[in-house]
């Protein structure tokens, strides 16, 4: 009997030290994602949507085989740089952070964990990294590089005696000052004169915009996180005026604005999705080259805006086979 019930202590001790080594292999094979978004709107919640889409389709399921930690900094940067301390407590494998404020934010952490932005406009601006092809800051990610030469080639094509190009934008942002800058310089070479409106939050649009339509021939929004915030209050204005609204993201197009060349947001974030995928299998930051999205671009025109506006296309925008028309 004592020989019994030794045997059975014995078998139960080796259970439990299987079950505890069990227990400690799915702790360690689940795997921590934090991802701060920088505000609420239609561009940034397609990178989350196609970035969330994407990491099912890896085989990544939340509760099972990940942990995702997720925080809108309602395009505060106090609020932002409070997520991020929250962050570093909670030790993650992996920050995704999305848009070029947050990416600053979430630098800080790079130090000892690898960070992966999405839609930042200028990385090396952004002092996010030195190098796009060998990312030296532990941080790499997806760039959402806005033609803006492409862009306002085609304003010129609708309207070839454009001579105020109004721009609107919120200085704070580092890749809003970058595009801005880019459309100075394609208006000092052909001669137009830039009409400047510059926001530091959501509610100063109104005013702003009311004066620029009063003032422009066309307007152009990079894509500035402040005016992407309020496009209901850009587009209203911008129709009301008959002004042709020229941004920076299909997205905006979607929400009000009259054409962008560029780039399918869905494509940025599933490609940050496999980046992130890529370091929680291991992969060295500094091996994952900044991806900068810039080919296969699409001309996106919204057919509501256009038909208020009573604009004609010209044949060489209507005939183009990458036009797509929004509705």
């Amino acid at each position: 009997m004592k020989k019994l019930v030794k045997g059975m202590m014995v078998a139960a001790l080796a259970t439990s030290l299987l079950v505890g080594c069990g227990s400690e292999k799915a702790s360690q094979d689940v795997k921590k994602v934090a991802v701060i978004q920088y505000v609420e709107h239609t561009s940034l919640n397609t990178i989350k949507n196609a970035f969330d889409k994407q990491m099912q389709t890896l085989g990544y399921k939340d509760g099972e085989n990940v942990e995702y930690l997720f925080k809108n900094a309602q395009g505060d940067n106090n609020t932002a740089a409070s997520i991020i301390q929250d962050f570093k407590g909670k030790n993650p494998d992996v920050v995704m952070a999305i848009a070029t404020p947050v990416a600053q934010s979430a630098a800080k952490l790079a130090t000892d964990t690898p960070v992966v932005f999405a839609a930042v406009s200028d990385p090396i601006g952004a002092k996010l990294t030195s190098s796009l092809e060998k990312p030296d800051k532990n941080i790499t990610g997806t760039s959402d590089e806005i033609q803006v030469e492409l862009i306002l080639e085609k304003a010129m094509q609708v309207n070839p005696q454009l001579k105020k190009l109004g721009v609107i934008y919120n200085k704070g942002e580092a890749n809003s000052v970058t595009n801005i800058n880019k459309a100075k310089a394609f208006a000092k070479e052909k001669g137009i004169e830039i009409v400047e409106a510059t926001v530091t939050g959501v509610n100063e649009v109104q005013s702003a915009i009311d004066v620029l339509t009063a003032k422009s021939d066309a307007i152009f929004a990079p894509n500035d996180n402040t005016v992407a915030s309020a496009m209901n209050v850009v587009s209203k204005a911008c129709v009301k005026a008959k002004v042709p609204l020229y941004v920076g993201a299909d997205s905006m197009v979607q929400d009000g604005g009259f054409l962008n060349v560029g780039i399918n947001y869905e494509d940025l974030g599933k490609e940050t999705a496999n980046m992130v995928d890529q370091i929680l299998k291991g992969k060295n930051v500094k091996d994952i080259p900044i991806k900068v999205f810039k080919d296969h671009l699409n001309i996106y025109v919204n057919e509501k805006i256009y038909q208020q506006l009573g604009i004609q296309l010209p044949d060489s925008i209507s005939n183009d086979k990458s036009l797509s028309m929004m509705k």
